[in-house]
């Protein structure tokens, strides 16, 4: 079943026309955008793990490249992370519904629909699900703002909801700004843990000693790194050689209650490119992954509504250059 997908576009008819999956270009004036947009049939991401709406596989400022296509597997859209940007996954180790589901019954994944379970021992994020509803999709865009609407209804499992995303260039700043919404329209309360995975690629720059990413406290790693790739020096991580084919994997804490701590800033000091990334709610947890093309600190957001009641929070994105060296 494919969504509707009702869409408004003020855009250019070169961003429209050339384009190979459903897209829209923002600009406003310091920072250029290009974002896919959801479609169960031409969308450029359609698995089950990430949010579908606010990817963004391109963005400029001052000539500095922030993201991009860093997945080195053969492109498959149904692939759980074939995907770019700034993207969103609500539950990693569970989703609503899913444990009273019968096998054969139907839970709800936020930002992607209604998906079937099938026989298993338990939920896993990275499989990609059949979807038996997408839901609705509402896409309007102007010069520098999308608004990303997705109505879901699930009424054998007694979920629904009504989540709103708006990914948003600030006038006259090098700011994004990713504001979200979403309202429990179901008869049963639900709650979720939310992280950003930003798959972050300076000017598509390795990763390794030219990547630092940094915190406002201490930083303390649950276990011991893969020998030799990265030093936690106080506030700071730091890669010690260029990744090749390993990995940095692990869970981060030394982070407080209040939304101050959600301050990462990753620099590419090679290049020159940085970027700032705050929220206005606290952190629930902090994961770290990262391969050679990509740096990904995963902060995560505790999210919760009951019937009619709705939650709402807002990620914000600097970019800033520094001096290379």
């Amino acid at each position: 079943m494919c969504p509707k997908i009702l869409t408004t576009l003020f855009l250019t008819a070169a961003a429209l026309g050339a384009a190979d999956f459903p897209q829209a270009e923002i600009t406003n004036g310091l920072i250029h955008a290009k974002l896919y947009l959801p479609d169960a049939t031409k969308g450029y991401y359609r698995a089950t793990r990430f949010d579908w709406s606010g990817q963004i596989p391109s963005l400029v400022f001052q000539g500095h490249e922030y993201f991009g296509e860093w997945n080195q597997r053969p492109y498959d859209p149904k692939l759980h992370d074939a995907i770019m940007g700034p993207v969103e996954e609500f539950g990693d180790a569970d989703a609503p519904g899913y444990a009273e589901a019968a096998v054969g019954g139907t839970f709800i994944k936020i930002g992607v629909g209604v998906l079937r379970k099938p026989q298993e021992k338990a939920y896993d994020h990275f499989k990609t699900y059949e979807i038996v509803d997408p839901g609705t999709w509402t896409v309007k865009a102007k010069k520098s703002v999308v608004v990303f609407t997705h109505v879901v209804k699930d009424p054998a499992s007694g979920y629904a909801y009504e989540y709103t995303k708006t990914v948003r260039l600030v006038t006259g700043k090098p700011q994004l700004v990713l504001e979200h919404r979403i309202k429990n329209t179901g008869r049963k309360p639900f709650s979720s843990d939310v992280y950003e995975h930003n798959f972050y690629m300076l000017d598509k720059q390795p990763t390794g000693p030219e990547i630092t990413v940094k915190f406002p406290f201490e930083i303390k790693a649950s276990r011991d790194w893969n020998p030799g790739l990265v030093e936690l020096r106080g506030k700071q991580l730091n890669y010690l050689k260029d990744l090749g084919r390993d990995t940095a994997y692990n869970q981060l804490t030394g982070f407080g209650p209040d939304a101050k701590d959600y301050d990462i800033r990753v620099e590419n000091t090679k290049s020159g490119a940085g970027v700032r990334q705050t929220s206005d709610r606290p952190m629930s947890k902090l994961m770290y992954w990262s391969i050679r093309p990509t740096v990904c600190p995963e902060a995560y957001i505790h999210t919760e509504a009951s019937p009619g009641k709705s939650f709402a929070w807002r990620i914000t994105y600097d970019f800033y250059t520094a001096a290379a060296k």
